[in-house]
């Protein structure tokens, strides 16, 4: 018998480790095999995958603004496969206000 503090070969009828004194008739803690490693980690992807899609169907419900899976090409003229080059300087920043409103500012 294998002593599971100190892993000292003992007689199988012996009661105590002749190298640490440990006590051999207390059966050992409980130790996972295989087994239920895979089905520990079955049920953790499961649940992960689950929470995924729910998480995602909750997305989907949420009013427009919040709900934009579509960037225009605008914002990101690198995305645009037909595009030949990006946007010069000038188109990138905001149109200048109108002389009304510059002077209320």
């Amino acid at each position: 018998m294998k002593c599971v503090s100190c892993g000292q070969d003992n007689k199988d009828a012996a009661r105590a480790c002749r190298k640490c004194g440990r006590d051999l008739a207390v059966p050992p803690a409980w130790f996972p095999d295989a087994a239920w490693h895979l089905k520990t980690l079955g049920i953790i992807y499961a649940s992960l995958t689950v929470v995924y899609f729910g998480v995602t169907a909750l997305l989907s419900t949420l009013p427009r603004p919040y709900h934009l899976r579509r960037i225009p090409l605008e914002m990101t003229p690198w995305l645009n496969p037909e595009a030949k080059s990006f946007l010069p300087e000038e188109r990138l920043k905001a149109p200048p206000l109108p002389p009304e409103e510059a002077q209320a500012r």
